[in-house]
Order: C-alpha cells, then sequence, then structure tokens
C-alpha cells in the first residue's frame, strides 16, 4: 500500500513538472514569435526641439544619412535627476577643452529620456539651452521602455562617424573614450591599408564596421571580495548563460561604455529586439552574424550610489537571453542585412 501511494506522488509530481516545462517552453516560444518584429518600429521618427527658439521642432537624422559629427556621445536616462548634471558637466567640459585644441573635432552629446517621472527632463533642457541644440539634443521616449530601447533609438538618430554609448551615472570617465578611439582607428588603418592596396583610396571611419567594448574585467576580482556571496554567485551564474548565448570572446558584456563607428551601428541597431538590460549581449551576438571585429578594452570605473541594477533583475535577464537563443537560432528572429 505505501509502494502504490508512493508511487502515485512521484506519478503526481512527474507530471506536474512535465507540465510547467510544456508551459515554459510554450511561453519562450509565444514571446520569440511576439518578439519577432521587435525591430519593426526603428523607422518611427524621433522629435528634438530647441529650448532657445519657443521649442522649434528640429530635423531629425537618421542613421543611414552621412555623417556630420566626428563623434555623438548617446546617454540614455532614466530618472536621472540627480546624477545627470555631474555626469554631464564632466562630458561637456571635456568635449569643448577637445574641440578648443582640435578645430576638426566635432560632436554632439544626444540623451535619451526613457520616461523619466523626476526632473530628468528639465535637467536635459538645461544643457541644450546652455550648449545649443546643434551639440546637445533630447530624444523624448514619453513612457519607459528601457535601457536598450533608449540606447537603440539614440544610435538609430545620431550623426557621428563613431557612436559612444555611455551611462548617466559618470562610473566610466568620459576621457577614455580615446582608449576606444585609439584601437578603432588601428583596426581602421589596416583595412585602409588593404582597401589601398586594391586600389580603394576613399576612405572614412565611419564607413568600416568595428565595435569597441569597454571593460571592467580586470576589476573583477576586487569586485568578488568586496561583493556578497549571493551576487557572485548570481553573477557567476548570469556569466554562463551569456557564454551559452553568445559565445566567448568578450569577458563584459555589461559595462555601459561602448563605441560603434557608424557602418557598425547601422547594421547592429536596426536589428536589436532587447529593450532592456540583456541588449548588449545581443550586440555581441549581432557583431559575431555580421563579422563585425570586436575589441575589449579596459576603462576606469568606479561605483556610483543609485545604481538601477539589483539582484532581483538577474531573472529577467535570464528570461531575455533565452528569448534571444531562441529567436535568432529558430529563425524567427529575421536579421536585415
Amino acid at each position: 500500500m505505501e509502494f502504490v501511494i508512493v508511487w502515485a506522488i512521484v506519478e503526481l509530481l512527474l507530471a506536474l513538472i512535465l507540465v510547467v516545462a510544456t508551459a515554459f517552453i510554450s511561453a519562450v516560444f509565444f514571446e520569440a514569435y511576439r518578439r519577432k518584429n521587435n525591430n519593426a518600429h526603428v523607422d518611427a521618427p524621433a522629435i528634438f526641439e530647441d529650448p532657445n527658439s519657443l521649442l522649434k521642432q528640429v530635423p531629425c537624422p537618421s542613421i543611414f544619412d552621412p555623417a556630420e559629427k566626428y563623434l555623438s556621445l548617446i546617454v540614455p536616462a532614466f530618472n536621472e535627476e540627480l546624477r545627470l548634471p555631474g555626469a554631464l558637466d564632466e562630458t561637456m567640459n571635456y568635449l569643448q577643452q577637445r574641440a578648443a585644441k582640435d578645430k576638426s573635432f566635432t560632436y554632439e552629446v544626444v540623451i535619451v529620456d526613457d520616461g523619466s517621472v523626476d526632473g530628468t527632463k528639465r535637467v536635459a533642457f538645461e544643457f541644450v539651452k546652455k550648449y545649443g541644440v546643434d551639440n546637445v539634443r533630447i530624444i523624448l521616449l514619453g513612457r519607459n521602455h528601457g535601457k536598450g530601447e533608449a540606447i537603440r533609438k539614440g544610435m538609430l538618430h545620431s550623426r557621428g562617424e563613431l557612436l559612444l554609448m555611455l551611462d548617466a551615472d559618470g562610473a566610466t570617465k568620459v576621457n577614455d573614450v580615446e582608449k576606444l578611439e585609439k584601437q578603432i582607428h588601428a583596426v581602421a588603418e589596416q583595412d585602409k591599408f588593404r582597401d589601398s592596396s586594391a586600389g580603394n583610396s576613399s576612405f572614412r571611419i565611419s564607413d568600416i564596421p568595428i565595435a569597441a567594448f569597454g571593460s571592467r574585467a580586470h576589476l573583477e576580482g576586487k569586485a568578488l571580495a568586496t561583493r556578497k556571496w549571493y551576487r557572485n554567485f548570481l553573477m557567476k551564474g548570469f556569466h554562463l548563460v551569456v557564454l551559452l548565448a553568445a559565445g566567448p570572446g568578450i569577458r563584459d558584456t555589461q559595462c555601459g561604455f561602448k563605441m560603434f563607428t557608424r557602418a557598425a551601428a547601422r547594421k547592429l541597431f536596426t536589428n536589436i529586439r532587447l529593450n532592456r538590460w540583456c541588449f548588449d549581449v545581443e550586440v555581441v551576438y549581432l557583431c559575431k552574424w555580421f563579422k563585425i571585429p570586436m575589441l575589449e578594452i579596459s576603462v576606469s570605473w568606479s561605483e556610483i550610489p543609485g545604481s538601477k541594477v539589483n539582484p532581483l533583475s538577474i531573472p529577467n535577464m535570464l528570461w531575455e537571453l533565452v528569448l534571444m537563443s531562441v529567436g535568432y537560432r529558430t529563425g524567427m528572429w529575421k536579421i536585415r542585412s
């Protein structure tokens, strides 16, 4: 009798596990299918407003247009009223000093307000008023979509030959841009030499697809020693899933300091489907798909109070990585060439 009861319980548990597994797999495929056209809205226009001209709308550029600036800096901002001013002050001081030394250096800062409900929009417009709409621009998303969507929108409406994404907290020093820039130019020069040997003398850095990833991997040992054990466990698990989803090559996929040539940004950000934290991993996956050279470069980084990433974000990240793997590997997520 006891054996029959135990066996019935085992059968019930197995049936429950089968139902849960079937439901999970169905949910994954349904959500992956639902997101298959998530990149279709990238053609929707963005709006720039000039607060110095009674909010006159400024023509909005496209990533498919020729570059008009040398460097674009894309800053996603969600409820960053307190941290944004310091980061923007440091960024603008650096850019102005560099422009004063080199007259050929042109730039723009594109702030993407991701549906903030605090004073982020007001702070951003103060910088537009101070520096002019040609140098500082704001894209208002209206509601919160996620960091990935904010950066995608900024990338698709920037004018630079080189496009840098950087966080609004100022965790990475903006002058580290020169580290990424130098390495991109070194790789581009090799392509230039090959093109010249083939008889093609025209060369612009914007035309060669290259991606440079700022990295905090050199700081990992110190981080492991100071973080709580459960955070280390969760992050190690996340890194393992990233390795399975996107493959090896980039040790730190989540650093918010990445640079792309215009040609690379055009290919990558017209295909990105993940709206939130894991879009970085999707960028790595797409770089490999397009055979875009990826450079990982150590940058300075410091912990800034107010981070919006917490251990509870990990399950959502894992969910998105599963969706990405299923979407691309089943062919549901078509890649624009």
